[in-house]
């Protein structure tokens, strides 16, 4: 098999990959005020790092390739190497996935340490590189105390892009990922996690936007970020107009059999149960664009607060006061992770770029025509 490309450790921001238009830029009518970026790394701290690894082609040979997959790292307090607690609420609208380290957060509220995205043969070494990278991150804290690592590594299915029984991701991948995150714009489409993910049987992948939240007399943040592999044709709606009924051409199934994992990170000052509120508004965001959540797709969402800022040591030592917005106050923040998360999923499609299939063989897996998808919704909603 002869090797095409080798892996890319390609950080959060823009690689030099042929950058397609985004939805706004596009033209896409989607509401909202978006951060600078229109990104998760809107919200101040996060940081987001991949590791790419496309490798061969040709007929699938298990062990051996064709290779489409990756890793993607989400640090909601950077590279710091203090321990702060990450307050967080989860949700899960169909359970058929994984994501590691929701047992703790549903009964404590909080988790340490990195969030990876993966495909689904790969959770265990993604759980493993980052437990040994918040080991000698966090030396003093494990070295001296008893201090015990409970990552969050989610994912999706990429076998009909990937050779996912090959089990390609190695810890090198993982911790590259983590290590190399960074602030700023976002590469989308087939890139870390998302480089073999399928949305609506367009190539799907990894998006990202933001929405900024007037709340009393601040402006907050609500950044998104998605690996998008849910969903058939017939159900994709864009903006209210359902395009997938009039995009016919290279269809791939008849039944969804993908994911879809969510990351909404936020610096609003909220309480767990808030966060969970939030994690839950992301099956109305999906939602928006066709999806029932389907009986084979794992719908799982995450929600954080970067706010709330407290090193561990103090955090379990004594009482502390945490800053919490009413609850009153969170449907503002309820209709921006909506939209982004719609948003996201959108960009991500729009981003990916056209992958052989390895299951089915000989079908292209291709992305969405971005003009033809503006065309569609401009036709439909006058």
């Amino acid at each position: 098999m002869h090797k095409v490309c080798t892996t890319r450790y390609t950080h959060g921001a823009m690689s030099n990959r042929t950058k397609k238009l985004r939805a706004r830029p596009l033209g896409l009518p989607f509401e909202g005020r978006t951060g600078k970026n229109n990104a998760i790394t809107d919200v101040e701290g996060v940081l987001v790092g991949y590791s790419t690894i496309v490798e061969g082609h040709g007929p699938l040979e298990v062990g051996k390739g064709p290779v489409r997959t990756g890793v993607t790292a989400i640090l909601p307090r950077g590279h710091s190497k203090e321990m702060r607690p990450i307050w967080a609420g989860f949700h899960a609208l169909n359970g058929n996935g994984e994501m590691t380290g929701v047992h703790w957060i549903n009964h404590a509220g909080h988790f340490y340490g990195p969030i990876c995205i993966t495909n689904t043969h790969s959770v265990g070494t993604a759980h493993a590189a980052a437990t040994r990278w918040m080991i000698d991150h966090h030396r003093d804290d494990f070295r001296n105390q008893h201090v015990w690592a409970l990552p969050v590594i989610a994912e999706t299915y990429d076998g009909k892009l990937n050779d996912i029984n090959g089990q390609h991701v190695r810890e090198e991948h993982v911790l590259a990922a983590i290590d190399g995150a960074t602030d700023g714009p976002v590469a989308e489409g087939n890139v870390g996690g998302g480089t073999g993910m399928i949305a609506y049987e367009f190539k799907g992948g990894t998006g990202t936007a933001s929405q900024k939240v007037a709340l009393g007399d601040k402006d907050y943040t609500v950044g998104v970020l998605v690996q998008a592999n849910h969903g058939i044709r017939d159900w994709l709606t864009v903006l209210g107009v359902p395009v997938g009924k009039y995009m016919r051409d290279d269809r791939l199934v008849a039944t969804e059999q993908g994911s879809i994992i969510v990351v909404i990170a936020t610096d609003i000052p909220m309480l767990p149960h808030q966060l969970q509120r939030v994690a839950q508004r992301a099956s109305l965001g999906i939602g928006k664009g066709g999806t029932p959540g389907g009986n084979s797709s794992g719908d799982i969402f995450l929600a954080l607060s970067t706010a709330n800022s407290i090193p561990r040591a103090e955090a379990i030592a004594r009482p502390r006061s945490m800053e919490c917005i009413p609850d009153e106050w969170l449907d503002p923040v309820y209709l921006a992770t909506i939209r982004a998360v719609d948003e996201s999923i959108v960009n991500a499609m729009l981003a990916a770029e056209d992958t052989p299939c390895l299951k089915p063989a000989g079908k292209i897996c291709r992305a969405i025509d971005g003009p033809k998808l503006l065309e569609l919704v401009r036709n439909r909603t006058g």
